[in-house]
């Protein structure tokens, strides 16, 4: 069962004069209902100028009878923001179960097998299958306490890495730096050097005294926090060499 807040995935079964029935698609295909004040703001003359038979749609869980088994939706808590987020997360959840299913295959197992030996595993410990995929790729000791089947933990490994890319952003910035000291130059070049050792930042010079400055990462909240980090440190180190440095982001 999903919880009270969750955004899940649903599929239009009935539509009633004031009620929505839709089937939850991640859910064994469990039934809620949508009333029709949580299909839209405002007054709603005809419901079905919002929804048809057989359309998914992305709704909001509002309240759970555990007992009766009836789960309350809503379509008009859902901005456009959550929305697009959790499409696109189904949709790499679904490439993920593809994945974990020709796996299956080469191995001769079916897919409720792969679950129970790695899916349900994965992803109690990550939170879903193609976020655990992603760790693999980027983390070779992220199935060491799992205990998975020798020979399903060889096969996953083999396909994930082949079949699975870790998301990259890059930010860019300039550098004009300028350093009047007799040792100026080996001063910008030791600076430059030593922040170059931070993981994933690039430093190329273009002229002087201009240099580019770029960072990759998983997501641009971590890339905006080294490029900040970085960027600080060097003017930092150039001033305290009495030179003079200065930063502005690329356009």
């Amino acid at each position: 069962m999903p919880e009270i807040g969750d955004l899940v995935i649903c599929t239009i079964k009935k539509i009633l004069h004031h009620s929505i029935f839709v089937y939850l698609d991640e859910y064994d295909r469990k039934e809620g209902m949508i009333h029709i004040s949580e299909v839209s703001p405002g007054r709603i003359r005809n419901i079905r100028d919002y929804v048809k038979e057989g359309k998914r749609v992305v709704c909001k869980v509002l309240d759970i009878k555990k007992d009766k088994g009836h789960i309350d939706l809503s379509l008009r808590r859902v901005n456009q923001s959550e929305r697009i987020n959790k499409n696109a997360e189904y949709k790499q959840e679904q490439k993920a179960e593809k994945l974990l299913e020709q796996m299956g295959k080469q191995l001769k197992k079916d897919i409720s097998t792969m679950y129970k030996e790695a899916g349900f595993p994965l992803i109690n410990r990550f939170g879903s299958l193609y976020q655990s995929f992603q760790e693999i790729v980027a983390n070779e000791d992220a199935l060491k306490d799992l205990q998975l089947p020798k020979e399903t933990e060889k096969k996953l490994t083999e396909i994930i890495k082949e079949k699975i890319k870790i998301p990259e952003v890059r930010i860019e910035g300039n550098l004009i730096i300028e350093c009047p000291a007799s040792n100026g130059v080996e001063i910008i070049r030791e600076t430059l050097t030593s922040a170059q050792k931070t993981k994933n930042i690039e430093i190329k010079y273009v002229s002087a005294p201009k240099y580019s400055l770029s960072v990759t990462a998983p997501d641009y909240k971590e890339a905006e926090l080294t490029l900040k980090k970085v960027q600080e440190n060097i003017i930092k180190k150039i001033k305290e060499s009495q030179g003079t440095a200065e930063f502005s982001r690329a356009k």
